[in-house]
C-alpha cells in the first residue's frame, strides 16, 4: 500500500507561535533543547521549555500582545518549574508592562535575543530530575509521532 505524503498545515502560524519558533531558535544558539508547548503538571502549559547543556531549565511566555499578556493570570506559577523565567515579545511590545525581575526577550520568526537575564532560581534536585524526565518522555513522543503519524 503506497504512503502518501502529509499534507502541510493549512492553518498560518498565530503571532505567539511566530515568537515562539524564533525564541526556539535563539534557544538552540545557545545549545538548549527548546521544546514548544509543554505541560509540566495538570492545568499547566508554557509556551517554551529549554533544556540545557548542564541541566539548566528555563521558561519562556511569549506574548504578542498587550491583551495577550494581561489576560494570562497563570505565569506565576510556571516559576517553580524553572530555574529562569522570561518573557519572549516582538518589538512593537510594550516592554514596561513586564515584570523586571523576569527576563526578557524581543523575538520574532526568524530568531530573537537575549536583552534581560533573569536572577537564576535554582530548581531542587528532586523537581529538576522528575521535570527533566517528563521533558525527554514527551519530547520523544512527539517525535515519534511524526514518523508514524498514524499511531
Amino acid at each position: 500500500m503506497p504512503v502518501t505524503p502529509l499534507s502541510p498545515d493549512p492553518v498560518p502560524p498565530q503571532p505567539g507561535q511566530l515568537i515562539a519558533r524564533g525564541v526556539c531558535r535563539l534557544l538552540k544558539g545557545h545549545n538548549f533543547a527548546p521544546l514548544e508547548e509543554f505541560v509540566p503538571e495538570r492545568g499547566k502549559r508554557v509556551d517554551v521549555m529549554g533544556l540545557g547543556p548542564k541541566g539548566e531549565i528555563w521558561v519562556v511566555e511569549c506574548k504578542s500582545s498587550r491583551a495577550d499578556f494581561l489576560s494570562d493570570g497563570k505565569w506565576q506559577g510556571y516559576l517553580e518549574w524553572c530555574d529562569r523565567f522570561f518573557w519572549a515579545v516582538d518589538q512593537d511590545f510594550p516592554v514596561e508592562l513586564l515584570p523586571e525581575d523576569s527576563g526578557l526577550i524581543i523575538a520574532d520568526a526568524y530568531g530573537g535575543e537575549i536583552l534581560r537575564m533573569p536572577e537564576e532560581h535554582k530548581l531542587a534536585a528532586a523537581r529538576r530530575k522528575a521535570i527533566t524526565a517528563k521533558l525527554a518522555r514527551d519530547a520523544a513522543w512527539r517525535l515519534q509521532g511524526l514518523r508514524d503519524p498514524r499511531v
